[in-house]
């Protein structure tokens, strides 16, 4: 077998038909879909010569995809949970928001979406607590400052989506026996930037394994922990948005991520804390925004806002 460019030439096989596929593609098409289509293409088919995929293995790569889609809902996205554990997510997080930029300081790291985000959490006032209904969690007043990651000024009016899971790994919408949007929220700065709310100092749990993910994970001998963590989306006018996650630096899957999300820089230290009685820890963390002009000088992608097509 011998490799020419991006083409793998197995002439075991038909050596036209795959730039016939490609070549199917219409004058309409977009170039940018004409672009990633046929790139899929060469490299998919160059991935099944190259393994001599059977259709039996095909059949049952569709059926995974398929139970994926039928598992799948407005509380379980399982189709991500696969791209997650495949650890395509992270990847293509790192592609869209990596800035190149030789600034001392750098914005603050992104970190996967994951498949619980829930859309319209209740808008809080700051200072208020994100926990209900729970008394056996480690309660953690959670504070800092959003700031431009150039100028090290305050950002006004960026608002922060928050979210985690329960004490028992579970997050709400996984759990009857949570209120509905518990452990969420939005908080908006005001001038000064800064930002304090209330939240639990958070567990490690396992990512849902009862499905085509899990049954992936056991064909790969691998475990489905995920270390503790907060889940965070930024956004300010003008700002790039922001999706990253915290991590607690004392969980012992921290070095093992089964979906890939944990870097450094994102890793803390929750401090036991005796200043507050609604607070058993605190937790202090600056987050650090780019704007969408930095971006752009510094060739980021995703430089830009996002249009609606729609």
């Amino acid at each position: 077998m011998a490799t020419n460019g991006n083409t793998t030439n197995n002439h075991k096989f038909d050596p036209n038909f795959t730039a016939a596929v490609i070549a199917a593609t219409g004058p309409k098409a977009s170039p940018r879909i004409r672009k990633v289509v046929g790139s899929l293409i060469q490299h998919l088919h160059d991935f099944l010569r190259e393994n001599e995929v059977t259709v039996e293995e095909w059949l049952a790569g569709v059926d995974l995809i398929n139970q994926a889609g039928r598992i799948s809902d407005d509380k379980r996205n399982e189709g991500q949970l696969l791209c997650d554990v495949l650890g395509i997510e992270s990847l293509v997080d790192e592609i869209t928001y990596k800035v190149a930029t030789d600034a001392p300081d750098e914005p603050t790291a992104t970190a996967i979406l994951g498949p619980f985000w829930r859309k319209d959490a209740p808008r809080r006032n700051m200072g208020d607590t994100i926990v209900f209904e729970i008394d056996n969690g480690d309660n953690t007043l959670m504070s800092g400052t959003v700031t431009d990651f150039v100028t090290g000024k305050p950002i006004e009016g960026a608002e922060l989506d928050v979210w985690h899971t329960a004490p028992n790994g579970l997050y709400e919408q996984q759990d009857p026996n949570q209120p509905d949007m518990n452990l969420r929220g939005r908080f908006t700065t005001g001038k000064d930037g800064k930002y304090h709310f209330y939240c639990l100092r958070p567990t490690s749990y396992p990512i849902p394994d009862d499905g085509p993910s899990g049954k992936l994970l056991q064909l790969l001998d691998r475990h489905p922990m995920r270390p503790a963590h907060i889940h965070f989306i930024l956004s300010a006018p003008g700002y790039k948005p922001l999706v990253t996650q915290i991590f607690d630096r004392r969980d012992k899957y921290i070095t093992n991520d089964s979906v890939f999300a944990v870097k450094d820089s994102l890793i803390v230290d929750f401090e036991p804390f005796k200043g507050d009685p609604k607070a058993d820890f605190k937790l202090d963390y600056d987050f650090r925004l780019a704007s969408y002009e930095a971006a752009e000088k510094d060739g980021a992608n995703g430089a830009t806002p996002m249009t609606s097509s729609a």
